[in-house]
């Protein structure tokens, strides 16, 4: 009976250092492990900025046309000598085209002979007054005596009335004679100005260059009819200097009061992804586009093109730079986010004094400590902050990180073992949470 009891009390005993030990475990396994993950203060140069897409477009783009019509007959040369086409450098007055002038220059030859003839018909005209004159001078003479004679034996009065009919009849066509010479005179300046418009069509046959540049774009080719309309046909597209450039920026409504002339602006391109090209805004667009209840400006950057890299047309990526502080202390966003929960603050934090402020976190052994600081920007990764009490290579918490039941696989025989965390230079802190 005492073996048996004896049995019993130990079977109890073991069985209380069972649970014992099971319950000190799960106890352990229910306590959590905290990584503080933190971050150095920094002094950074902090822009605020804005983004938007745009096309690389010539600063000045000139469309040369036809003012005739006719066929294509050959190109002029560039300055290295070559016929003209994609890339060509042209002067200013160079020859690029040349249209067929052979009907221009039939139409001078009608235009010239209808000049001869009005200017014939001018001196006739003249003529003809010279001869009215000298009639009516004659009947002036012979009206004059008559008037003198009046009706009598020696004048009847049918020769009388001749007489005043004579000088009326010369009289009038006097008149007649001035106006026929007006009307030569505006046959003569009509034809004149037709021979002028002929040699001007006749001129136009050779396309020069308006400016200095070169050619981005050739719409024509030997052979080929242009017709000449109210409109000058379109034959070339003549860039004035590839050496500055301007990007054509589609702006938000919402951002468009951030951007003003002068402001500096960094873009990349698709053809250099690695590379930074710099401008500056210089001019906003008036004439705003809406698209799917979006309202944009166009907004063109001025930029130096002396290297030659950006080409006509490519797309960019822009920047706009709204603020910028230099050499600022700065911490990234998260730190700013970063909210712990009470019990890992420390213990104589009064958080009534830090609530509706903005606040930076750092550490404090295995609790945190709050620092209020104020924000002027940020570029949408960093944020620079102002406080007496922060300086540069201070610690700031940014997060935490978790792990469940590590202390307790430690000290639990009846647990399974868990590998040990490796932990390198990471910049975190450790504090346990119950």
């Amino acid at each position: 009976m005492r073996k048996f009891t004896a049995r019993i009390i130990a079977f109890i005993a073991i069985a209380a250092c069972v649970w014992a030990v099971a319950y000190y475990g799960f106890l352990r396994q229910d306590k959590q492990q905290y990584n503080f993950k933190t971050a150095k203060i920094e002094k950074k140069d902090i822009i605020q900025s804005i983004d938007a897409t745009g096309t690389v477009e010539p600063e000045e783009l000139v469309d040369v046309g036809a003012r005739v019509s006719g066929e294509i007959v050959a190109f002029g040369k560039d300055k290295n000598g070559k016929e003209v086409d994609y890339g060509s450098e042209i002067t200013e007055g160079s020859l690029i085209a040349l249209i067929d002038d052979e009907i221009p220059r039939s139409d001078i030859l009608q235009a010239k002979a209808r000049l001869e003839q009005a200017k014939a018909s001018l001196a006739q005209a003249k003529a003809t007054l010279l001869q009215n004159e000298a009639n009516l001078r004659k009947a002036e003479r012979d009206w004059s005596r008559a008037q003198r004679l009046g009706v009598s034996e020696a004048l009847s009065q049918a020769s009388y009335d001749a007489y005043l009919a004579d000088w009326e009849t010369a009289t009038a066509q006097i008149e007649v004679s001035k106006a026929q010479i007006l009307q030569a005179n505006a046959e003569v300046a009509q034809a004149e100005a037709a021979l002028k418009v002929e040699e001007r069509n006749l001129e136009y046959c050779q396309i020069k260059a308006p400016v200095n540049g070169i050619v981005i774009d050739r719409k024509v080719n030997v052979g080929q009819t242009v017709v000449s309309n109210m409109s000058a046909s379109s034959l070339f597209l003549i860039a004035k200097d590839l050496k500055k450039m301007e990007v054509w920026a589609s702006v938000n409504e919402a951002d468009i009061g951030n951007i003003k002339k002068g402001q500096r602006v960094v873009f990349t391109v698709d053809a250099y992804p690695n590379e930074k090209f710099e401008g500056t805004v210089g001019k906003i667009r008036l004439n705003a586009t809406m698209s799917q209840n979006v309202v944009t400006y166009v907004v063109e950057v001025v930029t130096d093109n002396s290297s030659g890299k950006l080409l006509p047309y490519l797309s960019a990526n822009l920047n706009f730079e709204v603020k910028r502080k230099d050499g600022a202390l700065s911490v990234p966003n998260s730190a700013l986010r970063f909210s712990p929960s009470d019990d890992m603050i420390a213990e104589d934090v009064d958080m009534a004094n830090f609530d509706g402020k903005r606040k930076i976190w750092i550490p404090d052994g295995d609790k945190v400590r709050p620092i209020v600081v104020e924000r002027s920007i940020n570029d949408g990764a960093y944020s620079a902050i102002e406080s007496p009490e922060i300086k540069e290579g201070m610690e700031v918490v940014v997060g935490t990180e978790s792990i469940s039941g590590a202390s307790a696989s430690s000290s639990n025989p009846f647990m399974p073992k868990m590998p040990q965390r490796k932990r390198g230079n990471n910049n975190t802190k450790t504090t346990t949470k119950k």
